[in-house]
């Protein structure tokens, strides 16, 4: 569970040399960014910032909407992008729930029914708990999961399944805990898990840093763990990642552009060629270290190496806890 850096230099000085090379492709009619939750969260964010960077710098020559189409785990976005098979003109924002929805059975529909274009940042997981919690560390909770895996209630959103269940199911495992005996709830969203570890109902919260960002700066949470390659700034710059504590955790979840099927290479260029552009502006960058998000910027080519090789890693994870089909 990687994800592959590109320079973004390089990759706009590619896809200039490449556009030369093949037949070009424009929008010729509004443009639509789906989103597969309902407005405000982390996908809707990301989308938005896309919408706004675009028209700000007059990059697409037409116009572009934002539509969340919320409901069913993503089905109803998935299901939606179908119906526009070939089309250039819609494109949605991807989580890892493509991956996790079919691997669990789900959806029928899995990223290869899709045209993955672009993977833009990963949303690293960290692990909360209050502030008076009796784990000084990851070591300790590490420990306390693999002696008890039922003394820790861990809370997530939105399902079993998801990206975040994944992470705890990742830290039992890389110390031997029994990955089938977490004791796992889920939330239908972070806020509601956050809201019952700050009540004391739940111990242990797996979520994106922006979720607890502020609760761990007024000194109600504590992060005791990152699963990044490196430490995240801000609030949780203290906090050591789970390999700093010898435990070879590193996973988030990230986001990216996916088409229908069908798209034509020219529209795929196309797309790369926007993104891009986009991922390399200031904004764009402001807004990452803004939401604590890590630029893991690749294109469509890597990209579905990288979505290949999450599948089986996901698969894996998803089998010992017990809800691969």
């Amino acid at each position: 569970m990687r994800r592959h850096r590109l320079f973004l230099g390089l990759a706009l000085s590619l896809l200039a040399a490449g556009s030369q090379a093949q037949p070009q492709w424009k929008p010729e009619k509004n443009v639509e960014i789906v989103v597969p939750s309902a407005p405000g969260g982390s996908n809707d964010k990301t989308a938005r910032t896309v919408e706004r960077i675009v028209q700000e710098k007059r990059l697409l020559g037409a116009t572009l909407t934002v539509v969340n189409k919320p409901g069913g785990g993503n089905a109803m976005t998935m299901n939606y992008l179908n119906l526009h098979a070939g089309d250039g003109h819609y494109v949605m924002i991807g989580t890892p729930t493509i991956l996790t929805n079919h691997i669990i059975g789900a959806s029928p529909l899995n990223y290869t029914d899709f045209t993955p274009i672009a993977s833009l940042f990963n949303d690293y997981v960290v692990f909360a708990v209050k502030a008076d919690a009796p784990f000084r560390n990851g070591r300790e909770l590490a420990e306390r999961l693999k002696k008890d895996p039922r003394s820790v209630s861990i809370g997530f959103a939105t399902a079993l399944g998801s990206h975040n269940h994944i992470a705890a199911g990742l830290l039992a495992k890389a110390t031997g805990a029994a990955v089938r005996s977490l004791k796992v709830i889920a939330f239908k969203g972070s806020a509601e898990a956050v809201t019952a570890l700050l009540g004391g109902h739940i111990e242990l919260v797996t979520t994106a840093a922006g979720n607890v960002a502020e609760h761990v700066a007024a000194g109600k949470l504590r992060v005791v763990g990152v699963a990044a390659n490196q430490r995240l700034p801000g609030p949780f710059a203290a906090v050591p990642t789970w390999k700093e504590q010898g435990i070879n955790v590193v996973f988030g979840g990230w986001r990216s552009v996916m088409g229908p099927p069908g798209m034509t290479p020219a529209q795929i260029a196309f797309w790369e060629k926007i993104l891009a552009q986009v991922a390399a502006t200031p904004e764009w960058k402001a807004d990452l270290e803004r939401n604590y998000w890590s630029n893991d910027f690749a294109l469509s080519e890597q990209f579905k190496t990288d979505l290949k090789q999450d599948y089986v890693s996901m698969k894996a994870v998803l089998a010992e806890l017990g809800l691969a089909r």
